[in-house]
């Protein structure tokens, strides 16, 4: 049994994918930040686990968060915020299922792609962590087996270069044996918004709304 763990902003003009700005306008970065959302959890509802949670910034609006348990983020900085969502999602009634941590910055992302991070978790077993970094020096994913294991990340500096690289030392640190998942792009500016969006379905929300927001551009 595993369970997919998403955290997420609600995607409010001037609050989400800020760095998108410019040259995109808060609105259009918002409707990219809902875009990447809802591509987000159809993969999440797609793929087979136990239990979907998606950790929320702010109020649902109009996401839809169907087949998701829904716990709120705590205040603190991204790194709290992080290691107390994974301590929420494990606090289920199921236990501390493996559990795989994403954000809805890669909507590229499939099922088939976070069934096959899972099934690299759970076949490591305890004392194993895995971690999908991006090109940035960041990551998308991570992947643990306890609470305890994502108790490091507090500790990390966030939205760095060197955040991938920091975040698997405090995991090597605490004990684990940390293994590589595939890298994916994330989306922070535009350029990355353009890249990620060709890698997603022509039918897919990302693929139309980045589209449609690029056509207007000069």
């Amino acid at each position: 049994m595993t369970q997919l763990l998403v955290i997420t902003k609600a995607p409010v003009p001037g609050r989400s994918k800020t760095r998108l700005s410019p040259p995109c306008t808060p609105d259009q970065a918002a409707a990219i930040a809902a875009a990447a959302v809802g591509d987000t959890l159809d993969a999440v509802r797609a793929t087979p686990v136990q239990r979907r949670v998606v950790a929320l910034d702010g109020a649902p609006l109009d996401l839809d968060l169907s087949g998701c348990v829904v716990v709120p983020q705590v205040e603190g900085d991204l790194g709290t915020r992080l290691a107390h969502a994974f301590a929420d999602a494990m606090a289920g009634p199921d236990g501390a299922l493996p559990t795989l941590l994403i954000g809805m910055d890669t909507p590229q992302v499939t099922a088939d792609l976070l069934a096959g991070c899972l099934a690299e978790l759970v076949a490591a077993g305890p004392g194993t962590a895995v971690l999908g970094v991006a090109p940035d020096g960041g990551w998308w994913a991570l992947g643990v087996h306890s609470p305890a294991d994502a108790a490091v990340l507090p500790d990390v500096p966030m939205s760095r270069d060197d955040t991938a690289v920091l975040t698997r030392a405090a995991l090597e640190r605490a004990g684990l044996t940390v293994q590589d998942l595939p890298q994916l792009t994330d989306v922070d500016h535009f350029p990355d918004a353009l890249s990620v969006a060709a890698e997603c379905p022509p039918d897919s929300r990302t693929r139309r709304v980045v589209d449609g927001i690029a056509a207007t551009l000069p």
